[in-house]
């Protein structure tokens, strides 16, 4: 169901349980307790408590959850969940940044939660591979409705849930805002001030660079800006210039080639080496790991262009209170002599959720019939909030009414909506968000950087890498290796070239068996090409 039509459907669920709670005062004396969310289905139609199967289903910790609130394992919105849904749901936290280690270990002790979800489709398929998780076709025929019918509606989800001809997870589809990822935003008035037009290609940008760092764009009469900072996305930006991604398997001429051991992954090594050595990137940032460094040079004014993600954040507020005149505006990647790539999209496919190996029929049944509940009635509270409390509705869009409220007690609900139909438009944006000036420049912003990273296409060959364990293997032990080679090709001056370095991760990939992978992955490909368009 859209999600426009479901927005209409609250207004009812509202008049409803506002009925039944009026009526249940007069009976009992006794009224509903405020935390519970408003905007939710109508209580009434939930199953009996007793009645409801429980199931654990893993939640990622992202250290979002206020004290106030409570924990990811008990707050107000699981119990809002186990209230409504027709599944008693306990919720095992895994951390964010350790998520595949943590699960695994979960795994072998046999204490895995039932429903285990991952962004990461090759980590689905090698949990099938291990046994761990289990075939659910059988399932949703017998006991999805919702689910089921939402399948036929998305085909283009059916080849990432499906792993040797079965269906190994359930996903919902991604909203633009979450296929859209990187982005590039340039400081305009530094444009305006030096007389400058935004780059469109490569050698256009390095001129740019070279006039930022030249020109005193900041005006404090001192040669200390850097011109270009990033955060993690940013090396993945400068190789998408030149149409690569070192984790993507490319089709060249019917065959597969690695991305990490292309020419064009030489082309990008060489900007990257460039940009260091005149001083256009902060010579700091091989060892700013976490690219705070970076950071705070962009939010106080000493950088001009930022590669990041096309909606900027707190990068946005922090640099308007230290610069208050700074001009910001998202720019359209950049043309190389292959022509011109979007930056990096996400897969239609969302989060991957499959059902532990261990479940049995009753409890297979509760997490489908759970998921289903999910994706039709239990996603919209926890994305927006309660209404008349943390938004209203302007038109058909939900407006935050109190943004810091919002940020605290319904911010981190989001990650319990592991299936939803979440997609804002552009123009959404200046209508959800927060009515001061600051808060309406950032909202434009975030509409003019989602259509241009909508707008330009990003080249990917095949749906998904190959999921064989033999290429999963080479390329973990394969990638620190080449790392090292590729920090001496740009920090090193003139002591390695890209070419000469190019040609020692050639040597390293060969020698770890790349050749061999290079094959099997050949195979894999005529036998699944079919299904990777």
């Amino acid at each position: 169901m859209m999600y426009l039509m479901k927005m209409n459907k609250i207004r009812n669920w509202i008049m409803t349980a506002s009925l039944v709670v009026v009526l249940l005062a007069g009976c009992t004396g006794k009224t509903s307790e405020p935390s519970k969310p408003s905007a939710a289905p109508n209580e009434s139609d939930a199953p009996v408590a007793e009645q409801k199967k429980e199931i654990s289903v893993s939640i990622l910790d992202r250290g979002e959850v206020a004290t106030e609130e409570g924990s990811y394992e008990n707050n107000r919105w699981t119990k809002w969940i186990n209230e409504n849904a027709p599944a008693q749901v306990k919720w095992v936290p895994v951390p964010r940044t350790q998520v595949q280690q943590k699960l695994n270990t979960l795994i072998a002790s046999g204490t895995a939660p039932d429903l285990i979800w991952e962004y990461d489709r090759n980590y689905i398929s090698q949990l099938a591979a291990q046994g761990a998780i289990q075939p659910i076709d059988e399932y949703i025929e017998k006991y999805s409705t919702t689910y089921k019918a939402y399948l036929e509606k998305h085909p283009e989800l059916k080849p990432f849930l499906t792993i040797n001809g079965k269906m190994y997870a359930i996903a919902s589809a991604r909203g633009q805002e979450t296929i859209a990822n990187h982005g590039i935003m340039i400081r305009q008035d530094w444009l305006d001030k030096l007389g400058l037009k935004a780059p469109t290609t490569v050698e256009e940008l390095i001129d740019v660079a070279r006039k930022f760092k030249e020109g005193d764009p900041d005006g404090n009469g001192s040669a200390d800006t850097v011109p270009i900072t990033f955060n993690y996305n940013g090396v993945q930006i400068l190789r998408a210039l030149f149409f690569n991604n070192e984790n993507q398997w490319y089709l060249e001429d019917g065959k597969l080639t690695f991305g990490r051991i292309q020419d064009r992954y030489t082309d990008s090594l060489a900007l990257q080496k460039q940009l260091f050595d005149e001083g256009l990137i902060d010579k700091e940032y091989i060892t700013d790991t976490n690219f705070q460094r970076s950071l705070q040079l962009w939010t106080t004014g000493k950088s001009g262009i930022y590669l990041g993600s096309w909606t900027m954040g707190a990068e946005f507020v922090d640099l308007k209170k230290n610069v208050p005149d700074a001009k910001v505006v998202p720019l359209e990647p950049v043309a190389s002599k292959y022509g011109k790539n979007g930056l990096y999209q996400e897969v239609p496919a969302n989060m991957y959720i499959a059902f532990n190996t261990n479940m049995k029929e009753d409890k297979i049944e509760a997490g489908v019939k759970f998921l289903d509940w999910m994706l039709e009635k239990g996603w919209e509270p926890l994305r927006i909030g309660e209404l008349d409390v943390h938004y209203k509705l302007v038109g058909e869009v939900p407006q935050k009414t109190d943004a810091d409220k919002f940020k605290k007690e319904v911010f981190y609900a989001r990650e319990y909506a592991i299936l939803n139909e979440w997609d804002p438009k552009p123009e959404w944006y200046a209508v959800m968000a927060a009515q001061d000036p600051i808060s309406q420049e950032q909202a434009a912003l975030k509409a003019a950087g989602l259509e241009i990273a909508m707008k330009n296409e990003y080249r990917r060959d095949i749906a998904y890498n190959p999921d064989i364990p033999e290429v999963s293997q080479l390329i973990a032990t394969f990638a620190p290796i080449a790392q090292q080679i590729e920090a001496k090709i740009v920090t090193g001056g003139g002591a390695l070239t890209p070419q000469a370095g190019m040609d020692d991760i050639r040597k390293e990939w060969k020698r770890l068996g790349g050749e061999n992978v290079e094959k099997l992955v050949q195979e894999w490909y005529e036998t699944n090409k079919d299904h990777l368009k």
